[in-house]
């Protein structure tokens, strides 16, 4: 039988300790103890770790205090060891930074929140980071990214060890959807304006209030005082995107906002956010966020509040 266990690190989040074991208990119900594996799980304690014996798989949970396992050297030998030894890691959103100090990371593929992607890639920049995925499973290292991510790697691992009827049975048991999820589907446009390039910044402000109107690079180099060329290297170096990302990002994080908001159609938002091509508009939308428009809308709608 598969054997797991839950690192309750200090400040890692109780309701992934405890829901990962009720999601196993549930999973080991709806399986047939005389003819299929159950799952042993356990949480353990830092403290305790080097007494685990027999552990197939190890979970480094979310956390919500900040805290990135900087000084818990302890348990990050141990993690690096127990993967030697050809246990499975797993990790769920700033539970990778626990895999990364344990130095097993490097060179291999992951996820964390995205909202933890820069603080992560400048710690361990040799992992090949992908946060726009929910889960990233390279065999023996699984990880996941948001805060509620647990969630898909618990039931990533029941299909893993007890297949995917048991799968679907738990998800309907738990009102949890199957169904695959990413992160981009949720990830916020989040641009840097804490930079010291004033002509920029004033640039970024201008562009929130003005998304309608030509944000072509020569316009903005206009706009800003700029030859096309400076506006160039300076909005690279102040904000980190391209002055064509940019706009892209935020034309799209305003068209969620309309989408979330109003009742206006696609077409109108499209042409409120400053594209004229509605079918531009829904190629570049799903690009960044992993969802067309009208999918966009149905999962995240609230309320409308006006058509304007």
């Amino acid at each position: 039988m598969p054997s797991l266990a839950v690192i309750a690190y200090e400040g890692s989040q109780q309701s992934a300790l405890h829901g990962l074991g009720e999601m196993f208990d549930v999973a080991n119900r709806l399986v047939d103890e005389n003819t299929g594996p159950q799952v042993i799980h356990q949480i353990l304690m830092p403290s305790d770790v080097e007494n685990a014996k027999d552990v197939d798989a190890i979970i480094l949970p979310p956390n919500l205090t900040g805290k990135r396992g900087d000084g818990d050297q302890a348990l990050h030998h141990w993690i690096m060891h127990q993967h030697l030894a050809g246990t499975i890691i797993c990790s769920a959103c700033a539970g990778s930074f626990w895999l990364g100090h344990a130095g097993i990371l490097d060179g291999r593929p992951a996820t964390t929140h995205w909202a933890l992607e820069e603080d992560f890639r400048s710690q361990f920049p040799k992992v090949h980071l992908t946060p726009e995925h929910i889960l990233v499973d390279d065999n023996d290292i699984v990880t996941a990214g948001g805060v509620m991510a647990w969630m898909d790697l618990g039931i990533h691992l029941i299909g893993r060890w007890l297949g995917p009827t048991v799968v679907s049975q738990t998800c309907r048991q738990m009102l949890i959807d199957p169904t695959g999820r990413e992160q981009r589907n949720y990830r916020s446009f989040r641009p840097n304006i804490a930079h010291k390039n004033r002509a920029i910044r004033a640039l970024q402000l201008w562009m929130e209030g003005n998304i309608e109107e030509d944000l072509s690079v020569s316009a903005l180099a206009f706009q800003a005082g700029l030859s096309v060329r400076s506006l160039h290297r300076k909005f690279l170096n102040s904000t980190g995107l391209s002055v064509n990302q940019y706009v892209q990002e935020l034309r799209v994080e305003k068209a969620k906002g309309l989408l979330e908001l109003t009742g206006l159609t696609v077409s109108e938002i499209c042409w409120k956010v400053g594209y004229k091509d509605v079918s531009a508009f829904n190629r570049l939308f799903k690009s960044i966020s992993g969802l067309s428009a009208g999918e966009y809308r149905h999962r995240f709608r609230t309320h409308p509040v006006s058509k304007t």
